[in-house]
C-alpha cells in the first residue's frame, strides 16, 4: 500500500513533467481541476503522537483490509504554477507530442 500523500506527490511529479514537455510548444492545454478517486484504508496509530493515515488500496485487495475502515474518496485538485522567482501563481499550460492515432 502507498499513502494518499505519496500518490498525490507522484501525480504532481507527472504533471510537472508534462508541463516541462510543453515549454515552447505552439499548442498548449490549460490544466483544469484534476479529480482523483481512490479506495483508501483508514488506520489510526496508537501512542502519544497518534494520527490517522490514509492508505491507497488496490481495488482487488479491499477484502484483505476488512478489519480497517475502507472508504472511497474523491479529491479535486486545482493545479497552479508558482514562478521560481516568486510572484503570483498562474494557470498551468500543458502540451505534448502527438500520439499515434490521436486526433
Amino acid at each position: 500500500m502507498i499513502e494518499l500523500s505519496d500518490m498525490i506527490s507522484e501525480l504532481r511529479q507527472q504533471l510537472t513533467a508534462a508541463l516541462a514537455d510543453g515549454e515552447g510548444e505552439t499548442l498548449r492545454f490549460e490544466l483544469g481541476a484534476v479529480e482523483v478517486e481512490a479506495a483508501v484504508a483508514v488506520t489510526r496509530e496508537a501512542g502519544a503522537d497518534a494520527k490517522v493515515r490514509l492508505w491507497v488500496v488496490d481495488a482487488g485487495a479491499n477484502g484483505r483490509y476488512a478489519q480497517e475502515q475502507t472508504q472511497r474518496i474523491t479529491v479535486t485538485l486545482t493545479p497552479k504554477v508558482v514562478p521560481a522567482a516568486g510572484g503570483a501563481a498562474r494557470t498551468a499550460l500543458i502540451a505534448g507530442g502527438e500520439v499515434d492515432g490521436e486526433r
